[in-house]
């Protein structure tokens, strides 16, 4: 049933947008890439920025909240909800201020230095920061600075890190004047974001936490009551959080066609060197389909000129005794020294295929295909070697492949009802989940890349939009990019858009049309319009957005960027194909494996069951220092 034509051929060109090199930029320190640990040793999960968070316990918080008891009760529920919905790996930490003493003047000097860390930000103990917090009480000063301070010595002296800032009203202890604490904590090369939360505050303390966060490039966030608390907290605590790291189970891909070690269904983790290639083994079985993707996020590297700002990954397909099958994918991306992530992936069918003889025969029917991945154009700056997340999956063949037809691509509904909060994640893996039609808004740092995703079943289909709202403060000096990608659970791309942002209300900016995926059908992967063959698989679908760096000479004074994601799921859920074993469900939904040996045809002891569970699918991101390019990104792909 699976066919051998191209799903995607010629020449595919987005807009190219040329902006203004970086003014005034931090550089930011990337470290060569090293080689992963050896092979077998567990996958790490996905890694979060650390993160404390800074509690206003001081005597105000005694008072009255309008949503009912004190503020303190009410900010002690909010810590619940947030601790709920934290992520286990996630290194979460609290500290308190204005605990340990009252707040008459006798007092001052020692309320002033009254800030205390109730937990480090290691590995999420969600008993002792819920123990901790309820059973302190609020009586003393409110040294904001101090608390600010005392909370960046806690973090990691490298990387992206973050604090989430709680308070009722402005610092009571200045100096150190909090914008000042953060300045000197940019001056000295922090990597480190300041989200503040304004906790049914006056005009005063808005202004001077608004200053903390905008100087780190943070979000500032009001909360008139304690039922708001609660809903934000959780939210600005999940964006604080954001980090892409690279993620997967260690291996090394051979020099060779006939060194590449097998690669199970899954997701893998290596790295590759510029201008180098690296090969990678599947066994596949008779009648199945493999799924290879190669996704490598590029740093950030201030300074590089638009004509030399290119990366470019390439994949090849080979058989028997390294016969080259006439499979090449590639993928190209303008403005990578912004952060881009760049996926290049390919389907493989050819297990579908008999053998009749000959030389061509190589590449047909089941055994073990190999998969050269090179990274084949280079732009300048970039570290010698870079970590590669490799996801494999193999689909079963199918006795009844379903309906023929590809059916039309919905449209987007209007909605009236009230957007809902939602945090997008820092990889694939942790991509926010976006529950169906509606209407959801998020807040985005410059040079941020955040993954939502939204499940469909056989006969689904999505339309959404994205809106970038007006920004406060400064906006940007010139006109940036921002960008959005539809990917299918291949973490193929599917669709996207590019348009310019200002950040002010003479540029606000969405997309027209919608980006949208037909009703998911198998035989969707045979269809006429090469645009509907990446939806034949049932599963999470991933809309990427992206938001270039800030282009001015102070890169700290632009603020975050409002999103909203408008979104329509239609179409009535299709019971799908039959597939030809007991295990016959798609490669990236199946947590059940096929018992048993090898493939059927597939001679190997390192063959494993034909499925991977559900993968671990983490593709490229980049966030708080790392931005997006993708002014413009070319795929070709050649067959036969």
């Amino acid at each position: 049933m699976n066919s051998r034509e191209p799903r995607r051929a010629g020449l595919r060109a987005l807009l190219l947008i040329v902006l203004v090199s970086v003014l005034g930029m931090a550089p930011v320190s990337v470290a060569g890439a090293q080689e992963p640990p050896a092979p077998g040793s567990p996958d790490p999960g996905p890694e979060f920025a650390p993160t404390m968070v800074v509690l206003d316990e001081s005597g105000s918080m005694t008072g009255p909240d309008p949503s009912g008891g004190t503020k303190m009760q009410a900010a002690q529920q909010a810590v619940r909800t947030m601790i709920d919905a934290t992520p286990d790996a996630a290194p979460v930490g609290l500290a308190v201020y204005g605990t340990s003493t009252g707040n008459s003047e006798a007092e001052r000097a020692q309320g002033c230095e009254d800030v205390t860390v109730l937990q480090p930000p290691s590995a999420l103990d969600r008993a002792a920061i819920t123990g901790a917090v309820d059973s302190v009480t609020p009586r003393g000063y409110t040294p904001i600075g101090r608390s600010l301070q005392v909370a960046a010595e806690e973090l990691p002296q490298e990387g992206p890190r973050s604090i989430v800032l709680v308070s009722d009203g402005e610092d009571t202890c200045a100096p150190p004047e909090p914008c000042e604490v953060v300045r000197e904590l940019a001056g000295q090369g922090l990597d480190l974001v300041v989200h503040a939360v304004g906790f049914g505050v006056d005009d005063t303390a808005r202004a001077q936490l608004s200053c903390v966060a905008q100087t780190t490039g943070g979000t500032y966030t009001d909360a008139l009551d304690g039922e708001a608390l609660s809903q934000v907290l959780p939210r600005i605590t999940a964006t604080a959080l954001r980090n892409y790291e690279p993620t997967g189970t260690p291996i090394t891909g051979g020099p060779t066609v006939e060194a590449a070690p097998v690669a199970a269904p899954g997701q893998h983790l290596d790295t590759i060197g510029q201008k180098e290639t690296r090969y990678y083994s599947v066994d596949v079985p008779a009648g199945a389909t493999a799924y290879f993707t190669a996704t490598v996020t590029y740093p950030r590297v201030p300074g590089v000129g638009v004509l030399d700002d290119f990366n470019a990954l390439n994949l090849r397909t080979y058989g028997e005794a390294g016969e080259d099958c006439n499979e090449f994918e590639a993928a190209q991306q303008s403005r990578s020294s912004d952060g881009a992530t760049l996926t290049v992936s390919t389907t493989w069918t050819g297990a579908a295929e008999e053998r009749t003889g000959g030389g061509a025969d190589r590449c047909k029917g089941p055994g073990r295909y190999v998969f050269g991945l090179v990274w084949n154009r280079v732009s300048e700056g970039v570290p010698a070697r870079l970590p590669v997340e490799l996801l494999v999956g193999v689909e079963q063949p199918v006795t009844e492949p379903g309906p023929v037809a590809v059916l039309p691509a919905p449209t987007l509904a209007g909605t009236d009802a009230a957007p809902v909060p939602a945090a997008g994640g820092g990889s694939f893996a942790t991509a926010g989940v976006l529950d169906g039609s509606g209407s959801y808004t998020d807040t985005l740092q410059r040079g941020e890349f955040v993954f939502y995703r939204v499940r469909l079943d056989w006969g689904r289909s999505l339309a959404y939009r994205v809106r970038f709202a007006e920004t406060p403060g400064r906006g940007l000096a010139n006109l940036s990019p921002v960008h959005t990608t539809l990917y299918a659970p291949t973490r193929e791309e599917i669709d996207d858009a590019t348009f310019p942002y200002s950040g002010r209300n003479v540029v606000l900016p969405t997309h027209d049309p919608a980006l949208t995926t037909v009703p998911v059908r198998y035989l969707n992967r045979d269809a006429d319009v090469l645009a509907a063959r990446s939806q034949s698989l049932p599963g999470w679908y991933y809309i990427g957005v992206q938001v270039s760096p800030p282009h001015e000479e102070d890169s700290r004074t632009a603020a975050p960027i409002p999103v909203r994601i408008d979104l329509t799921v239609s179409g009535a859920t299709e019971p799908g194909p039959v597939y030809a074993t007991t295990a016959g469900a798609t490669p990236f939904e199946s947590a059940a494996v096929a018992e048993g040996g090898p493939p059927a045809g597939v001679d190997s002891d390192d063959a494993g069951p034909g499925f991977p569970g559900t993968p671990v699918v983490v593709a490229g991101l980049v966030l708080l220092a790392v931005g997006t390019g993708g002014a413009l990104v070319l795929r070709r792909r050649r067959r036969g």
